[in-house]
């Protein structure tokens, strides 16, 4: 782990703040496409069986790397989870907790 930190370190070396702020903007949505599909597949879930989605529709959503909210949320449901959106200040000027925006 330690090498993949310094790896990254270094590239970000060579980046501009802006570069480097759309390069993990980009790797958040990657990571979301991988974690949707980890969280059905723990749950023992099939695509197939996706309730509200065909499997085709649930390989290309898995494989989003933007979605509506109302897209992912039945999604869940179709797993058998819910969700909850939390909001927080980015600003470290005001240390206040996250607060729950949503919760279905």
């Amino acid at each position: 782990m330690a090498i993949i930190k310094n790896a990254v370190k270094a590239m970000e070396a060579s980046m501009t703040p802006e570069q480097i702020h759309r390069a993990r903007a980009e790797a958040e949505r990657e990571i979301l496409s991988i974690r949707l599909a980890e969280l059905r597949e723990r749950r023992g879930i099939k695509q197939t069986d996706v309730r509200s989605f065909s499997q085709t529709a649930v390989s290309k959503l898995e494989r989003r790397k933007d979605m509506k909210l109302s897209t992912l949320i039945e999604y869940l449901e179709g797993i058998g989870m819910g969700l909850e959106l939390r909001v927080y200040p980015k600003d470290a000027r005001e240390p206040q907790k996250p607060e729950t925006l949503l919760r279905v």
